[in-house]
């Protein structure tokens, strides 16, 4: 019996060794917990249109924030969720480096995944992970002209 149990202990150490040094790192994973570069781009202003207003913002100096620049013009129908942020899905994957930033603000512009482009229009503690491509630089007017339901927007050059 004493013999028995020695064993089974012996046996879940070993797995329980064996699974803490199991390295979670997927190499082929073009994410990781170091946010991009979020400094200004030479030349990263755009504009994003809703409605009859017109938003500057400037895009941060990273490769998803270039990626999604040479795909501009980009006239859509940005969808409601949230009460907080609007979104669309892009037919295509752009690079990412995401990260938790703790504090969305109001006029984010970041990705999350690598297809959803997400506009926020409120303030608030998220513990959800985005690659950040920009932001608005001046959102007074943000909240009233995205409104509350689905919006189209036009970002461009």
């Amino acid at each position: 019996m004493k013999h028995s149990f020695l064993m089974v202990v012996a046996f879940m150490t070993m797995i329980v060794c064996s699974a803490s040094s199991c390295d979670k790192h997927d190499d082929n994973s073009n994410t990781n917990n170091t946010p991009e570069n979020t400094t200004p781009m030479a030349n990263g202003k755009i504009k994003i249109k809703v409605g009859s207003q017109t938003f500057t913002a400037t895009l941060f100096d990273n490769n998803s924030a270039k990626a999604f620049k040479e795909i501009l013009p980009l006239t859509i129908n940005m969808v409601e969720l949230n009460n907080n942020e609007k979104y669309y899905d892009l037919p295509n994957s752009l690079p990412t480096n995401s990260s938790n930033p703790g504090t969305i603000n109001n006029g984010d512009l970041m990705l999350y995944g690598s297809k959803t482009l997400v506009l926020f229009y409120k303030t608030f503690s998220t513990s959800y992970s985005y690659t950040k491509l920009g932001a608005i630089d001046d959102v007074a007017g943000l909240v009233s002209a995205l409104g509350s339901g689905n919006v189209t927007v036009t970002f461009e050059i």
